[in-house]
């Protein structure tokens, strides 16, 4: 019997202090094995450069890196202005991920806002496609995240990620970041008896192996179903933690990276949260 490869437990972290320096000094505080950061203003359109002592530092520390995209992108709005900084901000973020070798970008899918779905997936084939096109091979890759399923999203639940890979060719460099609190608030049960398995083989399904690149390991404050994205911490809200066991153990994920953005304004919570998904992991 072969045993499966453990996923690396890790967190969102901040990076006061520098990218390299206050992120992994908070990684070894809550006892990270992999670290996601913001590289830019996440909340603006605002490209920083980095710094690059700092780059070295994340780069050689050992863990594993993601990055975060700015939560303005969205590759399906029907604004030119809108439109074109998300492709401005995607390829900065690709760059800078890059040069602190990070692994993937994490992306948020968008919206069509006020145009038709179709539409908006033309736009992302015309547009986003001719980015992962121009990639060197030792760029990240880009990691789609599913949304909670309000209003004109592209993409929430697992096999509305179909027409998103076929739009984008299921170029190499296209991943997905599954979020489970998003998946809850769609409508997979994950909490139900074969809810993680269900929505794990459908993705596979939908977008084949191998591309299931990153785990964001949030519980949810609403129940299914609610297309609410309010992350609670793990093991306190209507996922719960045997959930968070189930997802460890599922053949798909082998390997594959945690990442808690869970509620905290301090260490401890998220340090607790870190904990509790190793123990499930680490459980017979």
């Amino acid at each position: 019997m072969t045993t499966q490869k453990k996923s690396p437990i890790g967190a969102h972290v901040p990076v006061a202090g520098g990218l390299g320096t206050g992120g992994l000094k908070y990684a070894a505080e809550i006892g990270a094995e992999a670290v996601q950061v913001f590289v830019s203003n996440p909340r603006g359109w605002a490209q920083a450069a980095g710094k690059p002592a700092e780059d070295a530092r994340l780069r050689e520390g050992g863990l594993p890196v993601y990055v975060h995209a700015p939560y303005l992108v969205n590759f399906g709005s029907p604004n030119p202005e809108t439109l074109a900084k998300s492709l401005e901000s995607v390829t900065h973020a690709l760059a800078r991920g890059r040069e602190i070798g990070a692994l993937g970008v994490v992306v948020h899918t968008g919206s069509a806002v006020t145009q038709s779905y179709e539409l908006a997936m033309a736009q992302i084939h015309e547009t986003l496609l001719p980015v992962l096109a121009g990639l060197p091979d030792d760029a990240p890759s880009l990691l789609l995240e599913p949304m909670a399923g309000q209003g004109a999203m592209l993409c929430a639940t697992v096999d509305q990620l179909g027409p998103y890979f076929d739009a984008l060719e299921h170029h190499p460099k296209l991943g997905v970041c599954l979020d489970t609190c998003h998946a809850f608030a769609a409508g997979h049960d994950l909490a139900a008896d074969k809810g993680v398995e269900e929505c794990l083989d459908l993705l596979v399904a939908t977008v084949g192996e191998g591309r299931l690149r990153l785990v964001h390991a949030n519980d949810s404050m609403d129940v299914c179903g609610s297309k609410k994205d309010r992350h609670e911490n793990i093991g306190k809200g209507h996922i719960g933690a045997e959930a968070f066991g189930r997802l460890l153990g599922h053949p798909s994920v082998a390997g594959v990276p945690f990442i808690i953005e869970t509620p905290g304004r301090s260490a401890e919570p998220h340090k607790a949260d870190v904990e509790e998904l190793k123990r499930l992991r680490d459980q017979d």
